[in-house]
């Protein structure tokens, strides 16, 4: 995280760090120890083997690459521990993909919501230590687990998105944004509503007068039930969190219809959205869950007006080094988002916008506003704050 990043929460973070991949499915070892010839890394007898598994690689730029950041960072200071990443693109097939490897490694982190169903591996393997990113857990039926050997965390996706809504109204000049998900996971949809909750804030308390676009042949389906939605949520959903190509699709549709600044959600399908913003003039970009500046270099200019933040390496690091210690306790933490990216050069705000997201930040803390969830009951029309 870049130096003048705004956080929620940051007594959490304080002392963790300062304000602020490429994937091979047979494994991709990071550390000073030698790798085994079965793709599983090796350390020494009081290292961890840790590995990481996702459906769309640890180099998507966002969500997975900030949790292996995380992974990174703890082994930068235990040079006897190792990770090794292991890619799964069908995501049928993440699950299973965690029992034939369970016998291999000390800690399993998970990013996503597809690795709920972990629950009866994890209670079968007491001995293994499990990081689920953007999910509890459950058995194979769906029911609730909580176990020892298990810390979940799932985050307050909707304070982002808000922030994310309120910077896109502030910014367009065409009176038209919109976002753009991956799969209607909870988080995603979390933020969905957060980023509609934040357009309507602006309309309601600074007189912007803008639209979100959603293109019904991308409506997203939850995959639980959303009050006062059912399943069918709305929004612009690629389908996927690794088709770039559909991600650039959705922003090409998106732009012919006005949209001006998009919000791409959507991990490494979110890359074709900023593709397709980097071929037509005057569109810009928010960055997810990591600061994306960089990602945003277009020429001798920059796509990207602002990120917004998860955090995700923070709490990644410091379970893996209680885990390391001995300290790890097993349990279910619900985090808030950490804020956004406000520091000179790394975004593209007007000084009026920047004091008019402070403004909310702190209203955010104080429970004053209450973004739209998947989970609080609110819709992105009616949420405290909002009148």
């Amino acid at each position: 995280m870049k130096k003048g990043i705004r956080k929620l929460f940051a007594a959490i973070l304080v002392g963790a760090m300062a304000l602020g991949l490429a994937a091979c499915g047979g494994g991709n070892p990071v550390s000073t120890a030698p790798a085994a010839d079965s793709g599983a890394a090796t350390a020494d007898a009081s290292g961890l083997k840790i590995c990481i598994i996702t459906s769309s690689g640890v180099d998507d730029g966002s969500f997975n690459e900030n949790c292996y950041d995380g992974i990174k960072a703890f082994i930068a200071n235990h040079s006897d521990c190792t990770v090794t990443d292991v890619k799964e693109s069908d995501l049928t097939k993440l699950i299973s993909t965690v029992e034939s490897l369970v016998g291999d490694y000390d800690v399993f982190v998970l990013p996503g919501f597809n690795f709920a169903g972990c629950g009866e591996i994890a209670q079968a393997n007491p001995d293994k230590k499990f990081l689920v990113v953007d999910s509890t857990i459950t058995d194979s039926e769906g029911n609730q687990m909580t176990l020892d050997n298990v810390y979940t965390m799932t985050f307050q996706e909707e304070q982002g998105g808000f922030l994310a809504g309120v910077a896109a109204a502030l910014t367009s000049q065409t009176g038209k944004v919109a976002v753009v998900n991956g799969i209607a996971f909870p988080s995603n949809v979390n933020y969905q509503f957060g980023f509609m909750s934040g357009v309507n804030y602006s309309n309601a308390k600074f007189g912007t007068n803008v639209e979100c676009v959603e293109i019904a042949a991308y409506a997203g389906q939850a995959t639980v039930e959303v009050q006062g939605m059912g399943t069918n949520v709305g929004g612009n959903y690629v389908g996927d969190f690794a088709d770039e190509a559909t991600g650039k699709t959705v922003a090409e549709a998106l732009i012919s219809q006005g949209c001006d600044v998009i919000f791409p959600a959507a991990g490494s399908s979110g890359n074709g959205c900023f593709t397709a913003i980097k071929e037509t003039k005057g569109v810009y970009g928010i960055g997810c869950d990591v600061d994306q500046y960089d990602d945003g270099v277009n020429g001798s200019s920059n796509i990207i007006l602002t990120s917004v933040l998860k955090g995700m390496d923070v709490y990644i690091e410091e379970q893996l080094g209680k885990i390391y210690d001995g300290t790890f306790e097993g349990k279910d933490d619900t985090l808030g988002a950490t804020g956004y990216v406000n520091a000179e050069g790394r975004q593209q705000l007007s000084e009026d916008a920047i004091a008019k997201l402070d403004e909310v930040y702190e209203a955010m803390k104080a429970g004053d506003i209450v973004p739209a969830s998947n989970w609080n009951g609110y819709l992105p029309t009616d949420f405290p704050g909002l009148n």
